[in-house]
């Protein structure tokens, strides 16, 4: 994503890196308009209005409550969950946005999986939709390894909006990247 103030500005120092494009492989039409709608302000007003507040999961019991009431209900067969969690380590820049981890153990003769889903700390403070659209993303992990068509296919039993939340969150991140504020608080 290239904006007015990257053209203009001076190289970046070697500390400083490029921020990910987080519309990449979306229509180039699409993305001139999300990058034309940051640049005008639009896009934040747009976002409030389809998202109007944040959901009311803040705690890590709560996150779990969360994410095990998603998986029952969709994936009731798929294997148990060991920890559920908001993770500060997660860092949007690196493209992290949760993480799903299987952690192998061996107990008596046998090898036990215990698997962990962090979620990172921005979807702390993010509409229901958003946190939704990850945890969807994550718990479809248990079953599809790859990002592959049933792996969407998946993300979209569990959340029928899924490709929208996706779209809009990338939206946000490109908007947070170019500079602007979080939109809402706990």
């Amino acid at each position: 994503m290239t904006t007015a103030r990257a053209q203009t500005a001076a190289p970046p120092a070697a500390a400083e890196r490029r921020s990910p494009d987080y519309l990449a492989g979306y229509p180039p039409a699409l993305v001139h308009q999300v990058e034309a709608a940051i640049t005008q302000g639009r896009l934040a007003d747009a976002l409030r209005r389809r998202y109007p507040q944040a959901h009311d999961v803040r705690s890590d019991r709560a996150l779990h409550d969360y994410v095990q009431a998603l998986k029952a209900a969709h994936l009731r067969s798929a294997p148990p969950l060991a920890k559920v969690r908001f993770d500060n380590t997660l860092h949007v820049i690196r493209n992290a946005l949760g993480t799903h981890t299987a952690i192998s153990r061996v107990q008596g003769s046998r090898l036990q999986a215990k698997r962990e889903i962090r979620i990172a700390m921005l979807f702390r403070e993010a509409p229901e939709a958003f946190l939704r659209m990850i945890v969807v993303h994550e718990l479809a992990h248990l079953r599809v390894r790859d990002h592959d068509k049933a792996f969407y296919q998946l993300c979209v039993h569990m959340a029928p909006d899924y490709h929208q939340y996706e779209f809009d969150l990338r939206a946000y991140l490109a908007y947070r990247a170019a500079g602007g504020a979080a939109l809402w608080e706990a």
